[in-house]
C-alpha cells in the first residue's frame, strides 16, 4: 500500500517478477477483476494491481474529485515501484493515458477502449438516469442503466428494465453472500461509476492534450466492440504520432476481465512492454 498525495491509502496487488507494470482496472471492477491476466503476464513482469480508490483495498474518493486526483495515485505508485509500464481498460485507460502525460517515468502506456466522447455520441449519457435510481437506492436498476448504457449490444438495449431488475436484484444479493474476503461486492461498486462518468465527462473535452504525448502508446481493442469505442481509438492515432493500433479479432470490451480473454490480451501486452528502444525525446 502507497500514499497518494492528498493522503489517501492505494492498495493494490503484486505479482510476477521482471520489470514493472501497472494494470488499471474499469469501471464496476476492481483488482480482483485482473488477477487472470496478471498472472499471464506476472512470467515475464512484476505485476501491480492496484485498487482505484473508492473500492476494494484503496481509501475513498475524497472530496472535490477529479481525474487528477487519480493520477496523483498512480504518481505514487510509480514512485514507490519504479514501473515504467502502465495498461488501462476503459476509464483506466483514460486514467492510464492521462498519467503518461503527467508522469515522464512512464514510457509505455497501453490503452485499452478508453471511452472518449468523440463526435455527438455521449458515452456517459446513462449517468442522468443512474444517478435518480441511486438517490432512492435503486441499484439493480442503476447497475442495469449502466450496462445498458455502456453496451453496444442491440438486444440488451431493447430488454426493459422490468423483465431484468428481479434477476439483478436476485445476482447482487448472490453476489454478496458468495464474495470472498479478497473480492469487492458489486453492491459496492454500482455507486463507483458515478465516477468513471465524471472522467469521461472531464478528458473528453481536451483531446487535442494527446498530440504531446511522449510515451510510446499501444491502442488496443476488440473486433466485437462497441462503435463508439473504435471511433475514441481512430481519433486518438490520429492524434498521437507512432501510436500503434492492434484490434484482437473476436473480442469484446471486457477481454481484459477475469472472464473475458485475459490470456490473449496478455500476448499483445508482452510484446509491447518488451519492445525495445522506447521514445525517449
Amino acid at each position: 500500500m502507497v500514499t497518494s498525495a492528498d493522503g489517501t491509502l492505494y492498495g493494490y496487488r503484486k505479482m510476477g517478477a521482471g520489470p514493472g507494470v501497472i494494470l488499471l482496472h474499469g469501471g464496476m471492477l476492481s483488482s480482483e477483476s485482473f488477477v487472470r491476466l496478471g498472472e499471464c503476464l506476472a512470467g515475464d513482469f512484476t505485476v501491480y494491481i492496484p485498487d482505484r480508490r473508492g473500492r476494494g483495498a484503496s481509501g475513498p474518493v475524497g472530496a472535490r474529485y477529479s481525474v487528477v486526483r487519480d493520477v496523483e495515485d498512480v504518481k505514487a505508485l510509480v514512485a514507490h515501484t519504479g514501473a515504467d509500464s502502465i495498461f488501462g481498460l476503459s476509464s483506466g485507460a483514460i486514467i492510464a493515458l492521462e498519467s503518461a502525460l503527467a508522469i515522464p517515468a512512464l514510457r509505455r502506456v497501453a490503452a485499452y477502449e478508453p471511452p472518449y466522447r468523440v463526435g455527438s455520441y455521449d458515452p456517459a449519457a446513462w449517468a442522468p438516469r443512474y444517478e435518480r435510481e441511486l438517490s432512492r437506492g435503486k441499484l439493480a436498476d442503476a447497475m442495469f442503466t449502466v450496462m445498458k448504457g455502456t453496451s453496444g449490444s442491440r438486444l440488451l438495449k431493447s430488454i426493459p428494465h422490468s423483465l431484468a431488475v428481479p434477476l439483478l436484484e436476485r445476482g447482487l444479493r448472490e453476489n454478496e453472500r458468495g464474495a470472498k474476503p479478497d473480492q469487492v461486492p458489486f453492491r459496492e461498486l454500482i455507486p463507483t461509476m458515478r465516477f468513471d462518468a465524471a472522467i469521461v465527462n472531464e478528458t473528453s473535452v481536451s483531446l487535442e492534450r494527446m498530440r504531446s504525448l511522449r510515451a510510446d502508446v499501444l491502442l488496443v481493442g476488440g473486433s466485437k466492440s462497441a462503435a463508439f469505442l473504435h471511433a475514441a481509438l481512430d481519433a486518438l492515432a490520429l492524434l498521437i504520432s507512432g501510436a500503434r493500433r492492434v484490434e484482437l479479432r473476436g473480442l469484446r470490451h471486457t477481454a481484459p476481465c477475469n472472464d473475458g480473454k485475459p490470456q490473449i490480451v496478455a500476448a499483445a501486452l508482452r510484446d509491447f512492454f518488451l519492445m525495445r528502444g522506447a521514445r525517449t525525446e
